[in-house]
């Protein structure tokens, strides 16, 4: 048997020296801030830069998180694609609201973005879904999402059924039950990490008068 040591959690610790974050080097917006940030970890070589961890709670106030990748930014918020009889559907039809962390770890940068959720309409559902793989398409026909299911040959089952069912279909369907939610943002900060701990964090938030630029202590 392999002997395994035990991980000292207390003693693992990384500087953050990689840069910084001031007033003066944001974007005007949000959205292009973010945009910017998306833009320079794709550059940057990380895998899945548009990935982000999505928190939902129930009507009990109970949390829940599961990564989910970012598909849409402009200036009417940040959307994803979904199944809507999920769980993460399910909190957001009852809460609606929701929020979102990109961590760039390699980067030593997160972004949040809080604020309030709404379903993305069908013209804009269906043209991402045509810009899908093939796979991917069916794949979202054959997933009861979030249910349990008996082994995993009832998911092969399912998908080998749907694959039959479109097999002379050259343009697969939206489902009916699939489709993309957006976070309307009321808050999005920007976090760079700092040497000894002492982090840049800048937020932008939308207020009566509009939106506003401010900085949160680490």
């Amino acid at each position: 048997m392999t002997e395994t040591t035990n991980i000292a959690l207390p003693a693992m610790r990384v500087s953050y020296e990689q840069g910084s974050l001031s007033e003066t080097e944001l974007a005007a917006t949000w959205h292009d801030q973010l945009q910017l940030w998306l833009d320079q970890a794709a550059g940057a070589g990380l895998a899945e830069p548009n990935a982000m961890v999505l928190a939902t709670t129930d009507v009990k106030g109970r949390p829940s998180s599961r990564t989910v990748l970012a598909k849409g930014l402009d200036a009417r918020g940040l959307v994803f694609y979904t199944n809507y009889t999920s769980n993460k559907s399910h909190d957001l039809m009852a809460t609606r609201y929701a929020s979102a962390t990109f961590p760039w770890f390699a980067m030593q940068r997160q972004a949040h973005v809080r604020g309030v959720v709404e379903k993305v309409g069908p013209v804009e559902t269906a043209e991402y879904w045509n810009s899908r793989p093939r796979g991917s398409q069916i794949g979202a026909w054959a997933s009861p999402q979030s249910r349990v299911v008996t082994g995993r040959s009832t998911l092969d089952s399912a998908l080998h059924k749907i694959e039959r069912q479109f097999a002379d279909t050259e343009k697969i369907p939206v489902p009916p039950h699939w489709g993309g939610w957006r976070i309307r943002p009321e808050e999005v900060e920007f976090w760079q990490g700092r040497r000894d701990r002492m982090h840049d964090r800048l937020r932008f938030r939308d207020g009566r008068d509009g939106w506003s630029l401010e900085r949160v202590a680490p």
